[in-house]
């Protein structure tokens, strides 16, 4: 499988439906597994970090009506602007990496504490200069949104675990992550967790330094072969 593909999506899976939104993978066959998410309280839709796909705007309309279009990591930018363009909306992102408006050629709008009137409020997962990353969480619905320093694709996985930290994450793993208990985690990357949430992330940022050298070694052996 090719890590990355382009072209127009047109084999989009629908890959989990919750209380609250949907979450999909435009590319199911490459192996970064790229994921996005629609997020709906009270018919307002907004789409996180969006790979776009033919069938997005049906899907919208079965909920809602696109209220924006989020950016949730500094080098995610994906198809925001196309996306947000199309739907007469602005991108936002978070005012962390405000800067990234002129990488985006579409209307901007910044966000401090969470999403405008919903109850997503956004916190700092990692602020350098070469990783800006936020974070979104619902307490009342425990929907975490994590766009890169976890996920589930198979690269972010080593053996036996279910939710894994990213690769160049693993010495220093995200400890702005600790303390979540959430229902389901949204990731950049793979699947949602829905199964025991909780103990998945746990595991994950407990596992993360130890269980290194076998995700390492897995890696080579999928991009090395001999």
């Amino acid at each position: 499988m090719p890590m990355k593909q382009g072209g127009e999506a047109r084999d989009a899976r629908r890959v989990e439906e919750f209380d609250g939104g949907f979450s999909w993978i435009a590319f199911p066959e490459e192996e970064m597994r790229r994921a996005s998410h629609a997020l709906v309280e009270d018919g307002d839709v907004w789409l996180i970090d969006p790979v776009d796909t033919p069938e997005l705007d049906g899907w919208v309309e079965e909920v809602g009506e696109v209220r924006g279009v989020v950016v949730l990591l500094d080098r995610h930018t994906r198809d925001a602007a196309e996306v947000a363009n199309r739907h007469v909306v602005p991108v936002y992102l978070p005012e962390e990496f405000a800067e990234a408006r002129e990488e985006i050629d579409a209307p901007v709008e910044t966000f401090a504490d969470g999403l405008p009137d919903t109850g997503y409020r956004s916190f700092a997962v990692l602020d350098t200069p070469v990783w800006t990353e936020v974070g979104l969480y619902n307490d009342e619905s425990g929907t975490l949104v994590v766009a890169e320093s976890v996920g589930t694709a198979e690269f972010f996985r080593a053996p036996g675990e279910r939710l894994g930290v990213h690769p160049a994450r693993r010495l220093f793993p995200p400890t702005a992550l600790r303390g979540f208990l959430p229902e389901r985690v949204l990731v950049g990357h793979g699947e949602p967790v829905t199964d025991d949430a909780p103990e998945a992330l746990r595991e994950a940022l407990a596992g993360s330094r130890k269980n290194s050298p076998r995700l390492y070694a897995k890696s080579i052996r999928t991009f090395l072969p001999l």
